[in-house]
């Protein structure tokens, strides 16, 4: 069998793996020792969705991970987040490179486009630092999050829900162990709010555009006079334009998120204008492949969970914990269309021009994406007909984008219904870099046609 996996390509390989871990998984939390003495009766297949669920950091659950999971339940939770949270290609890689073996050039591009990487350089060293990062800001944040937990929960209760909350958020993973409720218990507490919200954005940065702030730190500390200017110079392209697209779209997000819901009692209507705006402002963070909510989006209004369904699809950047069609997608987008309306001959960025191949890339992965959520969406109009259709297009849209909010719709799934979710779930995780490095694998055809022209409008 391992000589098999070995002459099948990059992309296949970690299709496998990820199917490995999610049978491994569900196997394990399948297991009464796993549960709680007087949890719900469930079967393996619950159990199934949850592990897809968790693998490719999504959030959609038939049942509250609390409610039946006990405490080894949950630290298996952790660790299969963990896992498809920092991707199994790294932690293959780092096993190869714990045991001083050479990577071959295939497992070399599989990593670098994994994580947003242009070359294998100081790979080893980028790839430890990755890990450092992100047990490093999971340890700050549960150390933050036990501030408000430990006198909430008790000791060991607190210390362990704020570790388990710190992993899922920074995984964008969108897991709690509090009851099918998420976070509305916590909608009005800053200290909550704000530190899932950075750990959220933390994760779906991507690890390239942390190693260029890193970077960019040091050199600021270092430079003489110090100017902001000097703390943005040194980042590539690349962060800049992950940076600059990120903080547009939480800002208008936020924004009309909080007009759409202002004078909504039933989430927002209620609150002061500061806990209006942090709500928002979490509901828009979190729609980018998170999964928490500290509102019921049954009660939301159709316009705002439309907006919401438009965030999942954005998703993060490349390289990161996040999903979607990723930040980078949608501002190469918005450039292309910047472009031809000023009647412009290239794409540009910062004064440098955008690749074509690039932006073939880009149009593939939106063509990927959203091809797989209409057909997804098709099946399910089919298979659950007795559901409303906009809650079951939200649920489409959550599970291909691996963000894990619901309209109180999962656990009301068919059978055949759940089947097509989780491989929404897995095609949203594994689908668009399948997809990318199957066009990088490919070798450019350089026999060029005679032009024709067709009318588009």
């Amino acid at each position: 069998m391992p000589s098999i996996i070995k002459k099948w390509s990059v992309t296949q390989q970690l299709s496998f793996s990820f199917l490995i871990v999610i049978l491994i998984g569900s196997f394990l939390l399948s297991m009464p020792i796993m549960h709680y003495a007087h949890a719900p009766k469930t079967v393996y297949l619950d159990h199934l969705f949850n592990v897809v669920s968790m693998v490719c950091v999504t959030g959609l659950s038939v049942f509250a991970i609390g409610d039946v999971y006990n405490g080894l339940g949950q630290i298996i939770a952790m660790i299969l987040m963990q896992v498809g949270g920092l991707g199994l290609v790294t932690l293959i890689a780092m096993s190869s490179l714990a045991l001083h073996r050479k990577m071959n050039l295939s497992d070399q591009t599989l990593l670098q486009s994994a994580l947003s990487r242009d070359s294998s350089q100081d790979l080893k060293a980028f790839l430890y630092h990755v890990y450092c990062l992100t047990f490093v800001i999971e340890a700050i944040a549960a150390t933050i999050l036990m501030i408000d937990f430990i006198p909430r929960f008790g000791l060991g209760n607190g210390i362990f829900n704020a570790i388990f909350l710190a992993v899922s958020a920074f995984c964008n993973a969108g897991f709690d162990n509090f009851g099918s409720s998420s976070l509305q218990g916590f909608t009005t507490s800053p200290l909550i709010n704000f530190t899932i919200a950075g750990l959220i954005i933390a994760g779906g940065l991507g690890f390239g555009v942390w190693q260029d702030l890193i970077h960019a730190i040091k050199s600021y500390h270092t430079s003489r006079p110090k100017r902001l200017t000097t703390l943005y110079k040194p980042l590539s392209n690349q962060s800049r334009l992950v940076l600059q697209t990120t903080t547009i779209i939480l800002v208008i997000g936020t924004l009309v998120s909080w007009l759409l819901e202002i004078d909504n009692s039933q989430t927002i209507g209620n609150l002061t204008t500061f806990q209006q705006l942090q709500t928002s402002f979490f509901q828009t963070v979190t729609m980018r492949t998170a999964g928490f909510a500290t509102i019921n989006y049954e009660h939301a209004k159709p316009a705002t969970n439309f907006l919401y369904m438009i965030q999942m699809v954005m998703g993060g950047a490349p390289g990161g914990t996040a999903g979607g069609v990723k930040v980078t997608v949608i501002a190469i987008m918005a450039l292309l269309f910047k472009a031809e309306l000023s009647g412009q001959t290239e794409v540009t960025f910062n004064h440098r021009s955008i690749d074509n191949k690039v932006i073939k890339q880009t149009l593939t992965v939106i063509i990927f994406f959203f091809g797989t959520m209409m057909l997804g969406y098709l099946l399910l109009l089919v298979t659950d007909s007795n559901l409303n259709p906009f809650k079951l297009l939200f649920e489409v849209a959550s599970a291909i984008a691996t963000v894990g909010v619901s309209m109180n719709t999962t656990s009301e799934l068919s059978m055949a219904g759940r089947f097509i979710i989780m491989a929404l779930m897995f095609l949203g995780r594994v689908g668009p870099i399948t997809v990318l490095l199957s066009l990088l694998q490919k070798q450019e055809n350089t026999i060029h046609y005679a032009k024709t022209n067709i009318s588009v409008g």
